[in-house]
């Protein structure tokens, strides 16, 4: 890496996790274009977030790294100032947000970044956009807030087992299982949370794990996969949620 480059995550999942949770979130509430301020707070502070992690493992271009997180970090603070000032309340989200990236931060630490109780604190962590646009939109500390962070919680983390299937625990027969009985478990939650056409979204990730857990899935066709299912499941939660 050569010092005058920009650093941002190349990771399908990352863009998905930061952007749809906050587009669901949003809609759940009443979209105002002020909106367009949070969200560009959130998506700097993912960008501050992953070069200050990759300073955490590695010596080479630490400095490189934590300069752009400076950067991204300070963009995340100015854009923050008009919705703070407008929705105080936002400030309470610093609470879990900090407790679940020193989470984050241990794991990569402890070289343990693939770890399932790494991804479920990160998807967690994700999942708290949507519920800031969902306060910011008018919303209330409610039981549509709770719904807003479990439905994508649920999504992203079928997501991590899916992808742990067909790359790292490609042939181990237990994480198959758990991924498929995962998928199929997850199409009750919305009928007994209230929200039965809401199992839609999550139609479209059973057939991709049924089909292709376990086998071995080309990186670029995982990546489309998962924008398809990533953009399938805003738009019909759109609709039905």
């Amino acid at each position: 890496m050569k010092n005058k480059n920009i650093v941002i995550p190349h990771e399908h999942g990352g863009w998905a996790m930061v952007s749809v949770p906050f587009l669901f979130g949003m809609i759940a509430g009443t979209p105002q274009w002020s909106h367009i301020l949070l969200f560009i707070a959130w998506l700097f502070l993912y960008l501050a977030s992953y070069p200050f992690l990759q300073a955490l493992k590695r010596r080479s271009n630490r400095g490189h790294l934590l300069k752009w997180s400076a950067i991204y970090g300070v963009i995340a603070m100015a854009a923050l100032v008009y919705p703070l000032s407008t929705k105080p309340q936002l400030l309470l989200f610093g609470i879990p947000f900090v407790m679940l990236l020193t989470v984050n931060i241990w794991h990569v630490r402890q070289k343990s970044e693939r770890a399932i109780v790494n991804d479920l604190c990160a998807i967690l962590l994700f999942s708290l956009g949507g519920a800031a646009a969902y306060l910011f939109g008018g919303g209330g500390w409610d039981s549509t807030m709770l719904a807003v962070v479990g439905f994508n919680f649920l999504y992203f983390m079928g997501t991590a087992f899916f992808v742990k299937t067909i790359f790292r625990e490609r042939g181990n027969k237990k994480w198959e299982a758990t991924a498929r009985i995962y998928h199929v478990l997850i199409l009750f939650v919305p009928w007994t949370c209230g929200y039965p056409w809401m199992t839609l979204p999550f139609v479209f990730p059973l057939i991709r794990t049924f089909l292709l857990a376990g086998k071995q899935v080309r990186p670029m066709k995982a990546g489309i996969l998962e924008i398809i299912g990533a953009v399938q499941f805003i738009v019909i939660s759109w609709i039905v949620f």
